[in-house]
């Protein structure tokens, strides 16, 4: 049997705590990213979210980004990479502090936004967040862009990696993603994400924005908390996952 982590980016809008909507996607994924208080969520939401992800047996990681909330971290700046593994650093341990306060061990670490892009292309940026996580924890699971340089910089700090692939969002015929200023960068329909979702899978794949057949090989499928129907989608994927025979496990469980 196949198996692929499902992660989701958590912890970074007071209204999915509100209105359900962020509990109702831990019913479906292994992982969940949170927010570290640099692009979103602050103490009270990592806590919840933390004990959320407790409750539905959901595996905890980071998901630090730059500190710029107004932009929520999705606009790229251009910081020294000293500052940049500080705020990394920063962020984690935030985030761990409460963890260790809920008896609950932190296993991964995502860059979110705008600092994972540039990561993706950038080993100066990539390297910088591997130097805050290592301040944190060397054994720590880093997560980044399938097939991007970032990878290969994490693994050279010596990190155990995971290569990410996203069911919601459009790529490009180099593997990167879609920039978000294009109309068709976001996947809200179900059934086009949970089949690219599945396609990812089950032949290493997706369909780019050219209309070309892109090979990506992943550990770990990714939906964003913040996109419309985001529930819905994850659910489809889900269900697709069990149909075909895929089991759904957190990295740690792999």
């Amino acid at each position: 049997m196949k198996a692929i982590d499902f992660n989701c980016d958590m912890g970074e809008m007071p209204e999915a705590l509100a209105d359900g909507t962020q509990e109702e996607l831990m019913r479906y994924i292994s992982s969940a990213n949170i927010a570290c208080g640099g692009h979103a969520g602050d103490a009270d939401m990592m806590r919840v979210t933390i004990e959320q992800a407790v409750r539905y047996g959901v595996s905890v990681g980071a998901h630090p980004g730059y500190e710029d909330r107004e932009n929520f971290g999705r606009n790229e700046l251009q910081i020294a990479p000293k500052e940049i593994a500080n705020s990394v650093y920063r962020q984690i341990v935030a985030l761990d502090a409460i963890a260790k306060q809920l008896g609950v061990t932190v296993a991964h670490v995502k860059a979110h936004g705008a600092l994972y892009n540039q990561a993706a292309r950038d080993r100066t940026v990539a390297g910088a967040i591997a130097e805050g996580v290592r301040r944190w924890n060397r054994h720590a699971v880093i997560i980044g862009l399938a097939g991007s340089a970032m990878l290969e910089e994490f693994r050279a700090a010596g990190f155990s990696v995971a290569a990410e692939a996203f069911a919601d969002r459009r790529y490009e015929g180099d593997g990167s993603l879609r920039l978000r200023k294009f109309p068709d960068a976001l996947l809200r329909d179900t059934e086009e994400a949970a089949a690219q979702a599945l396609r990812i899978v089950e032949q290493g794949m997706v369909i780019a924005a050219d209309g070309a057949s892109v090979p990506v090989q992943a550990d770990t499928i990714c939906i964003h908390g913040d996109t419309p129907g985001a529930s819905q989608i994850a659910a489809e994927i889900h269900r697709r996952f069990r149909q075909a025979g895929i089991s759904i496990k957190a990295l740690s469980a792999k």
